[in-house]
Parts: C-alpha cells; sequence; structure tokens
C-alpha cells in the first residue's frame, strides 16, 4: 500500500473514532446511556426562582428554585433523620434526612389513618384517580426512611401532589441509593400562607454526596393543587371549579 493511501486511512480511521466519541458522549449527557437508576422525571421548567419569591400557581405542578441547587449548609455521609416540631397551629414545619439503604423500611407500611394533619378533610370527587381529593403526604417517603404514622411527617395534600410530582423525585432518589449504595442529603419543607391550616405546596431538595450532586441534585417547589378543584387553603375546604 503506497504511503498516500496508508495517510487516508488513518485520517479515516481517526475521523470514525472522533465522530464515535461525540455520540458516546452526548448520550451520556442525555441520560440516555449510563444512567440505569433514573426514572421519568417531568420535565424541569427551565426558568428559576427564589424561595422568597414563588410564584402563584400557572398551570406548572412545580418550579425550579434556587438554579436547581440545594440550600444545604454542609454535606455529610453520616445517616441522620430530623422531623420538625408542629407549630402552635399543628402544621409540620421541616422533614430532613440523609437517605441511605440502611434507612429504608424493610417491613411493609401500616395504616397511617390515625393521624390528622393540619386542614385534614375527606372530600371526593368521581374525576380524581381513587376519588378522594387530599391524602396524608408523607414529606419524606415511607420507601426512604420508613417513617409512618409520624405526624411530623404527614400534611394535607392533594392526591395530584401526593403521586405525581413529589413520588417521581422519591423514586428517582429510592433508585439511585438502591444502584450505588450512596448517600442523599434530603429534605422537604411544606411551605404556608399565614396561618392557613393547607400548605400551598412544599420545598424539595436533594443531593447525592458520595458524587457531589451528579447523580441526585435538585431544589424544586410542588405546588398543592388538584386539576377541578378549588381549594381553601385557610381550612381546607374545597368546591368543584
Amino acid at each position: 500500500m503506497s504511503s498516500r493511501k496508508k495517510r487516508r486511512k488513518k485520517k479515516s480511521s481517526s475521523l470514525i473514532l472522533t465522530i464515535c466519541i461525540m455520540v458516546i458522549s452526548l448520550l451520556y449527557r442525555g441520560g440516555i446511556i449510563g444512567n440505569t437508576y433514573s426514572t421519568n422525571v417531568t420535565e424541569v421548567p427551565m426558568v428559576s426562582y427564589s424561595k422568597e419569591d414563588i410564584p402563584e400557581y400557572s398551570g406548572d405542578k412545580y418550579v425550579i428554585l434556587n438554579d436547581n441547587v440545594p440550600y444545604f449548609d454542609n454535606y455529610t455521609s453520616e445517616e441522620f433523620e430530623i422531623y420538625g416540631a408542629l407549630d402552635n397551629l399543628g402544621r409540620c414545619s421541616v422533614a430532613y434526612a440523609n437517605v441511605s439503604k440502611n434507612t429504608m423500611p424493610t417491613e411493609k407500611r401500616e395504616s397511617i389513618g390515625s393521624v390528622r394533619p393540619s386542614g385534614w378533610h375527606i372530600s371526593k370527587y368521581d374525576f380524581i384517580d381513587g376519588k378522594y381529593l387530599y391524602n396524608r403526604c408523607h414529606l419524606i417517603g415511607y420507601q426512604l426512611t420508613g417513617e409512618n404514622a409520624n405526624e411530623k411527617n404527614l400534611i394535607t395534600c392533594t392526591r395530584e401532589m401526593n403521586v405525581g410530582t413529589m413520588l417521581e423525585y422519591e423514586n428517582k432518589v429510592a433508585n439511585y441509593v438502591k444502584k450505588t449504595n450512596n448517600h442523599v442529603m434530603y429534605r422537604v419543607t411544606p411551605v404556608y400562607d399565614g396561618d392557613n391550616l393547607v400548605a400551598k405546596g412544599a420545598i424539595m431538595e436533594g443531593y447525592s454526596v458520595e458524587d457531589s450532586g451528579v447523580g441526585i441534585k435538585f431544589n424544586i417547589f410542588v405546588y398543592n393543587v388538584q386539576d377541578g378543584v378549588i381549594i381553601d387553603y385557610s381550612n381546607g375546604e374545597n368546591y368543584p371549579e
């Protein structure tokens, strides 16, 4: 083979290799390959807000806060669980944990019907999945820390909030921890307007410790809403829209 043909063949091989590397890199960045613990989390809105300037609900089930960077002061691989005290209105304050395989439950969840969180009502609508408007909503999901009928970890939230965005992010964290055996700092803070008994939503924060947020990093506000229902957040009463 002539030296000219050899050079052409070498250039062609180098070009093909470069293209392959670029394609693989794009696939990893897009999460198409290499992220086996991820779930189909709803596409994140691009606009970012501060926790002091959360916009009124306008159709998006959640919004990003602080460019999706959590507000944690520090990070640790030591496991802990903190459930803030109820305030003078009986409202939950904050639930904060460092989730790992060790914090996850090994038994099935028991009944939580004995807990009546602030603003609790039993309301049913035929167009809601399961019919009930309100759920007793775990701030930190049972699958992450095994907390069951803990009144400091249960708020009144809509079916849409509980099994929608909140569950999606809980599943994402649970899948990541099971896959990697790493720790995830996880905090959920209900947000109330004034003396309202029902939270207008909750701030959810998550950060994977060992890989510095590569696997898990989010900071979002999830709205406590239900399509087709008007909610009086002061006391939990509700009406069809």
